[in-house]
């Protein structure tokens, strides 16, 4: 469940980022008018993403009715998880300093054009945060069919990130997003990892891929599946205790690189004048000075 709570957590917070910084700006600019069209354009996104899980749910549970084409199912959208995971965690690494000056800029031209402008950009910022969370979590939940347990986990962790949004925004909390990010970031590779392990295992059970039976190692009689430790490890980062070959090499081929690429140090960017820090600094809230500081995450 620990996984599935640090999606809601990264993936909501992500969310409640973008908004205080829509937010913020129209307060700032005295165009408070304009605050139903982002709350409706945000509203529709959210909407859209629960529809979308459903949806999911539905065509593994409901529409397919053999067994080998749900595994096929699940197989396939376990490697579109990884690579939207790997995608966002990246990109977040990489424009979390620039986000909010885009933010505004975007804001400022829907602006322009009128209120379905407004919202369309609202639900266009908060739409990919929900289409990857229910992705993610589809696949990051899988074989917890019937246990409510990873559901409540996630809703827990988006109920945490829109806490600490709404503190942010407030200036009531200062945590260091870019600790924040390249911690929430690391752990979600290991998660990326396990779920591709998955993904592994689910192709193996449909006939695409072959070695279902060709275990890299087995030590159950070490680490026995009904413990506490063994399903925390599973349910994390689906560390298994007979994992097959191709599921292994999947697993270290997938977070060995990512991680060091993740990790290692970034380039510096020159820093801002002083002009510009002076002027984009005035506009800014607690959150959206927090969501620039968290520029390329740093070793901690």
């Amino acid at each position: 469940m620990f996984a599935t709570y640090l999606i809601g957590l990264r993936e909501g917070l992500e969310a409640t980022l973008v908004v205080s910084i829509l937010v913020a700006f129209l307060v700032k600019s005295q165009r408070r008018d304009r605050l139903p069209q982002v709350w409706a354009g945000v509203g529709l996104a959210v909407v859209l993403s629960v529809l979308f899980g459903w949806l999911i749910e539905y065509t593994s549970t409901s529409l397919l009715a053999r067994s080998e084409d749900r595994e096929l199912f699940e197989a396939i959208t376990s490697v579109a998880a990884v690579v939207f995971v790997t995608w966002m965690i990246f990109w977040m690494r990489r424009a979390a300093r620039s986000i909010a000056g885009e933010l505004r800029g975007k804001l400022t031209e829907a602006l322009a054009v009128g209120s379905l402008a407004v919202a369309g950009m609202a639900f266009l910022a908060v739409i990919r945060e929900g289409l990857e969370t229910a992705l993610i979590f589809y696949s990051a939940a899988q074989g917890a069919a019937g246990d409510s347990g990873p559901l409540l986990a996630l809703i827990g962790g988006i109920v945490t990130a829109v806490v600490l949004g709404v503190l942010l925004y407030a200036s009531a909390l200062r945590i260091n997003l870019s600790k924040f990010f390249t911690w929430t970031g690391a752990l979600l590779i290991l998660v990326a990892a396990g779920i591709l392990k998955y993904g592994v295992h689910d192709f193996q059970e449909a006939g695409v891929l072959p070695g279902l039976n060709d275990l890299a190692f087995d030590i159950t009689s070490t680490l026995d599946p009904s413990t506490w430790y063994a399903a925390l490890l599973a349910g994390m980062f689906n560390v298994t205790p007979a994992p097959t070959v191709l599921e292994t090499i999947a697993w270290v081929g997938y977070a060995v690189p990512v991680l060091l690429l993740f990790l290692r140090p970034a380039r510096r960017t020159p820093a801002p004048t002083a002009t510009t820090t002076v002027t984009e600094r005035g506009a800014d809230t607690g959150a959206e000075a927090e969501a620039e500081a968290a520029s390329t995450p740093q070793r901690a």
